[in-house]
């Protein structure tokens, strides 16, 4: 019987060596999940009517060097010459120069801005403080064609859209014929290529709503975009980025690793220090990247329209692909603490 037993255990120490053996080979003993592919994000903003929008791109730009996104083009949808070669000396100061910065023709908003402009023109002993590329928006592509160029080269259903301005270019990318790039229509293009819209527009709040400026702005395009997108959409409402306020301690102490910072230097020049600002557009950055941090709330499916005082509105129902972001004050305290850090985070 002791024979028997011995038999036994020398039989199964074995076989469990041989299996642990092959489970380490396999990668099934102690390992960790393999890493999820980055977000492949196209970023579309009105550059130069709000300082959040400076600040939601160098979020996404230490979300990529985290390895966490990839940003495959920026879109503008304010029609100023300073606002494409803005965003394309942001993305060199990250040191992605090559990122394609595209522009819309014949929008809205054309007005100058300090903050996009003085960067753009600042010089040090004659060279330019910011080097970049793209010297004026009128030397950049125009915004549909380049979506639908980019959109093209992507995997089916891999593009995450994150729109923080007006609708305009996307409204215009979902009207667009097929062309060289793509034998597909926009819409269809849209569809194929995309799996979320993650969008800053609207008021959500349950007291006091207002129209929101995204919105009214280009209120056609909105309406077209809530209407005709054919892929989920996640809006983070006006209400929202009013909560969570970027503090100007920050922009006076994060930003002091290089003489001369483009998104520090745009702050100060967008209003007098100091002063906390509105988080809008990093809100619907973090979410696109990070959805299942429990940074924020979601609210049932639906569908969201803007009715006649121009005021978005949220109607739930199981057949809807819409969704609007919520907050409570534990989240409003993490999702500042991640925006600050990942703002601030050296190129």
């Amino acid at each position: 019987m002791e024979r028997e037993r011995y038999r036994y255990g020398v039989w199964w120490i074995a076989a469990m060596g041989l299996l642990l053996a092959a489970n380490l080979q396999t990668g099934l003993v102690g390992a960790e999940p393999p890493p999820a592919e980055p977000v492949r994000l196209i970023f579309d903003t009105d550059m130069g009517n709000d300082i959040d929008d400076a600040l939601a791109l160098g979020v996404i730009h230490a979300l990529q060097s985290r390895g966490e996104c990839q940003l495959l083009a920026v879109t503008v949808s304010k029609d100023n010459e300073f606002a494409a070669p803005f965003c394309d000396l942001v993305n060199t100061f990250y040191r992605r120069g090559k990122i394609p910065v595209g522009v819309v023709r014949q929008g809205q908003t054309p007005e100058n801005s300090r903050y996009i402009q003085e960067p753009c023109l600042a010089k040090d002993d004659g060279q330019l403080r910011y080097p970049r590329t793209l010297l004026s928006g009128k030397d950049a592509p125009e915004a549909t064609g380049l979506l639908r160029q980019v959109l093209s080269r992507q995997p089916d259903a891999s593009v995450v859209m994150v729109v923080v301005g007006f609708s305009t270019n996307i409204s215009r990318l979902l009207e667009s014929p097929a062309d060289s790039h793509s034998p597909l229509t926009g819409r269809a293009l849209v569809a194929q290529k995309c799996k979320l819209l993650s969008m800053m527009a609207g008021n959500f709040a349950e007291r006091g709503r207002e129209k929101e400026y995204n919105v009214y702005v280009d209120l056609a395009a909105a309406k077209n975009v809530f209407t005709n997108w054919p892929t989920p959409i996640v809006a983070s409402g006006f209400e929202i980025g009013s909560a969570i306020t970027f503090p100007a301690t920050s922009i006076e102490n994060d930003f002091r690793y290089v003489k001369h910072h483009p998104l520090s230097e745009a702050y100060r020049l967008y209003q007098k220090m100091p002063y906390d600002r509105q988080t809008w557009d990093l809100t619907s950055v973090l979410y696109a990247v990070r959805p299942d941090r429990g940074y924020f709330g979601v609210s049932l499916t639906g569908t969201i329209a803007v009715d006649d005082k121009q005021i978005t509105q949220f109607t739930a129902g199981p057949t809807g692909r819409q969704r609007y972001l919520t907050v409570n004050p534990d989240q409003i305290v993490r999702v500042r603490e991640a925006l600050v850090q990942l703002a601030s985070q050296p190129p």
